[in-house]
């Protein structure tokens, strides 16, 4: 009886919460879906070698191109850097529209983005609809937003050098950050849905959860490495690297360490082992969660992380053997993404019960 008196009093304080913070909530979860598609549309700009056509960095962003005249300046300057001139050098205007188009829309999505963040924010401040709890949570999430768009231009500026390529450790801090800035979101949205009440106590498995969290980021991390070295266009077999479980070429660098940050036979080893781990990681949290008894909230976010799991790791392969064309390769980068939001939702779930 006191468990289910207490069941239906921790009911009621989330549908009070809910309500009262409906408001918030739908902007926090907008939000995740904007910095969702944001992620899309920054995987097709790197994919389709997009991100260096625009050379100039504007804190307000610019109307876009409208007339021939405009082109033709756009592309002159783009003549100037180092991508023209040594990649690109028999591109033709039309050619040059075709990139420019991903990159103008990936950072103007940026800005409507920290738009749709800022004026609610201020809004809901002025309101006093925003409690002492939780405003330095959503200023945190603000500034994560500015930082990131920082950290776009830090990793475009590494392209506009000699080496006509970004720097693959800055395109990590920027698609990272992402996923972090997501996840964060996500966090505070699920806080105001799910309160913590008086009788909350963490679940034995949260443990695990803890554990599963930074692996996956740390697969994150090396995914974008793979993505900023091209290491996905290299042994496109599967399950041996060609004709060997660990290629020659893993170990070629000297010192060891720089092969599994800058090679791309390392890269690729440590992004292709790291996916086990979370694999067999995911695997226990089911199996136990299995013999327990769970909410319904935490048998879903069992249940969604196991599917989002089996579906990237079989998307990895496949985007692997087929040498990451454009289309795969962004379902691939979408599939870290839905993984990585069903890891916080049943952290989230686990930790308060």
């Amino acid at each position: 009886m006191e468990n289910t008196s207490q069941t239906i009093e921790n009911n009621q304080i989330q549908i009070i919460s809910r309500q009262k913070n409906k408001q918030i909530i739908n902007w926090l979860l907008l939000g995740c879906l904007l910095i969702f598609i944001m992620v899309a549309i920054g995987g097709i700009t790197r994919l389709t070698h997009s991100g260096l056509s625009m050379v100039e960095w504007n804190l307000f962003g610019s109307t876009p191109p409208s007339s021939q005249a405009d082109w033709e300046v756009l592309f002159d300057k783009y003549k100037q850097y180092p991508e023209y001139q040594l990649v690109n050098f028999n591109f033709s205007l039309e050619e040059f529209k075709s990139i420019f188009f991903w990159e103008y829309a990936h950072r103007m999505f940026g800005r409507t983005i920290g738009l749709v963040f800022i004026v609610p924010f201020f809004w809901f401040l002025f309101k006093k609809k925003i409690s002492k709890e939780l405003l330095p949570r959503l200023i945190l999430l603000l500034f994560l937003g500015g930082f990131q768009g920082l950290l776009g231009w830090y990793m475009v500026k590494s392209g506009l050098k000699a080496n006509p390529d970004v720097s693959h450790y800055r395109l990590a801090m920027h698609l990272t950050t992402a996923f972090l800035t997501f996840a964060y979101t996500l966090w505070v949205a699920l806080g105001l849905i799910y309160p913590k009440t008086a009788s909350s106590k963490p679940h034995p498995l949260k443990k695990w959860f803890q554990l599963l969290f930074p692996v996956v980021v740390i697969q994150i991390i090396w995914g974008a490495y793979v993505a900023g070295l091209n290491a996905g266009k290299v042994y496109n077999h599967w399950p041996k690297m060609g004709e060997k479980w660990v290629d020659d070429a893993v170990t070629a660098m000297q010192p060891l360490y720089l092969n599994f940050i800058e090679g791309l036979a390392g890269v690729q080893f440590v992004h292709r082992y790291l996916a086990y781990i979370v694999v067999v990681l995911i695997l226990v949290v089911f199996f136990k969660a299995r013999k327990m008894s769970l909410s319904s909230s935490q048998k879903w976010g069992v249940n969604a992380l196991l599917i989002a799991v089996s579906g990237q790791f079989v998307l990895g392969i496949v985007t692997l053997l087929y040498a990451v064309p454009v289309s795969l390769g962004v379902l691939h980068q979408l599939g870290a993404f839905i993984l990585l939001g069903t890891v916080i939702f049943s952290l989230h779930r686990f930790s308060i019960r």
